[in-house]
């Protein structure tokens, strides 16, 4: 119960970012992708590219290895299971959805409603995340 299985969690942790990036894209393009155009053309900036792109999706897939991480090391408290899980997607959706969203939010100027809805989705995203790289992962 004292040993991590970093194997299960980097698999856990993939299908876990596939999920996040999933999300993302369909938040991003379709959900806000008129928003997103209108603000980007608003404050005269190009949209995003391939590198950008490339990074987004590199740092998605390591947040959902880290999400795995964070339920393995729980786990011995809380023991295994969804519950588990679920408190690590609460806990990695505070830090980046509540933190950041806030913030750019209060920077940009974004409406409440984007701000709110943007929100939820991340919820429920990591919550989906959470409960699908836990289920993959098993003690070694």
């Amino acid at each position: 119960m004292n040993n991590i299985n970093l194997g299960r969690v980097l698999l856990g942790g993939l299908l876990a970012g596939l999920v996040l990036n999933v999300g993302e894209v369909l938040f991003n393009d379709v959900v806000l992708g008129t928003q997103m155009r209108d603000f980007f053309a608003r404050y005269g900036m190009p949209e995003p590219g391939g590198a950008f792109l490339i990074a987004a999706v590199t740092l998605t897939f390591a947040v959902g290895i880290l999400l795995v991480f964070l339920y393995a090391l729980i786990r011995s408290r809380l023991g295994p299971g969804m519950k588990t899980a679920l408190v690590a997607g609460l806990i990695l959706w505070f830090a980046v959805y509540i933190y950041s969203g806030v913030v750019n939010a209060l920077m940009f100027g974004l409406p409440i409603k984007v701000l709110a809805l943007g929100i939820v989705w991340g919820l429920l995203e990591y919550l989906v995340a959470a409960i699908a790289g836990g289920w993959v992962y098993k003690e070694s």
